[in-house]
């Protein structure tokens, strides 16, 4: 059904819904191999992802609304995965020092340690579902593709880079 419909609508030809359905369902299917790899050490990709960013940036915390943000997930579900992880003793929310209204999520010396030994799965598991069953090239482009996609949606950045 491509070109412009009578309803004004720009439909998508057919080699642009195949390849629609194909992004959706390789990156709900991606996300969901990264969760399972990561499920047998007991976390989810999201819980992996917030330490994995606490991890790597500076003395290891970040303030809730900017890892919110860079982990695109919504204040009240950081606040509940934080929860979750602070139940584990990975992490530790604290006031933050510049700013006694904010609060910033600490990653303990206990969620740098299960981080380093997790990141061998989690890159593993990257590494087998997508990485090493594409060329380089293939790789490369699509992630400058999503780059654009990226940029798009969050063109001031607020998401991190």
């Amino acid at each position: 059904m491509a070109g412009t419909g009578d309803d004004g609508v720009r439909w998508l030809s057919d080699s642009e819904q195949a390849s629609w359905r194909a992004i959706l369902r390789g990156t709900r299917l991606l996300e969901q191999a990264l969760d399972d790899a990561l499920g047998d050490a007991g976390l989810q990709l999201s819980e992996y992802e917030i330490i994995s960013m606490l991890s790597e940036s500076p003395n290891h915390r970040l303030r809730m609304s900017e890892l919110a943000a860079m982990v695109v997930q919504s204040r009240s579900r950081l606040t509940h995965t934080a929860k979750r992880l602070e139940d584990r003793g990975w992490v530790a929310r604290e006031q933050c020092s510049d700013d006694k209204r904010g609060v910033e999520l600490v990653l303990t010396t206990g969620g740098l340690t299960a981080v380093r030994d997790i990141s061998r799965i989690h890159v593993q598991s990257v590494r087998d579902n997508l990485v090493d069953i594409m060329t380089p090239g293939q790789f490369t482009a699509i992630g400058d593709a999503m780059a654009i996609v990226r940029d798009h949606l969050d063109p001031n950045g607020v998401s991190g880079h």
